[in-house]
């Protein structure tokens, strides 16, 4: 595999788990408040295992064997390099222990509103985008695409899920939140753009 490959192969072994682990922490999040160290595990097993079990099986279909376009290559890095920015934004912003859904198993903690997060509802889930639209402009097939636009609907789900939770913990505040931040795209105030649902990562 060459340079492009590589990097391409570890931003979707990044990226690609996040709606799998979400689908395991935000439909029982009452559950693992029991068990609150075993939701971590179980997650990891059932979003990271399978996702790089499918990259090593199919790397060959996943990946060309020669490098990308230079166009392709500048615009994907330069993607992977924003993500890469913003997540460390995020990090600052939130803390690792929240980006892990540690607020959603103890059912406590506040809305965001510094940071990215008063600009955007969900920087983390929009630079995963970036990331992964990067990855395929390496990545340069047709099935890096494919798996792109499934990943693209498995978030919409989680975000769906992850929008339900939230509204049951903040309520009124939340949808305040909503009416005075866009879900993804930073906008002028009083664009009147932002939405009544509830924000997210």
């Amino acid at each position: 595999m060459t340079f492009p490959a590589w990097l391409a192969a570890i931003v979707l072994f990044l990226q690609l788990p996040i709606p799998l682990y979400w689908f395991v922490v935000h439909p029982g999040a009452r559950f693992w408040r029991r068990y609150p160290r075993a939701v971590y595990l179980v997650g990891l097993v059932c979003s990271w295992l399978p996702v790089t079990i499918a990259l090593v099986a199919f790397r060959r279909k996943l990946f060309l064997p020669r490098w990308p376009s230079i166009p392709a290559f500048v615009v994907g890095s330069a993607l992977i390099a924003l993500e890469l920015w913003v997540f460390w934004r995020v990090q600052r912003d939130l803390g690792a222990a929240r980006l892990v859904g540690k607020t959603e198993i103890s059912g406590t903690g506040e809305i965001e509103r510094s940071g990215l997060y008063g600009k955007v509802r969900h920087p983390r889930y929009t630079a995963s985008l970036l990331a992964i639209v990067g990855a395929c402009l390496l990545a340069g097939t047709g099935r890096a695409w494919t798996v792109a636009a499934v990943w693209l609907v498995l978030m919409a789900i989680v975000l769906s899920l992850e929008e339900r939770e939230m509204r049951r913990r903040f309520g009124q505040s939340y949808v305040d939140y909503c009416r005075q931040v866009p879900r993804f795209i930073p906008l002028p105030r009083g664009s009147g753009t932002a939405d009544n649902q509830p924000p997210g990562r």
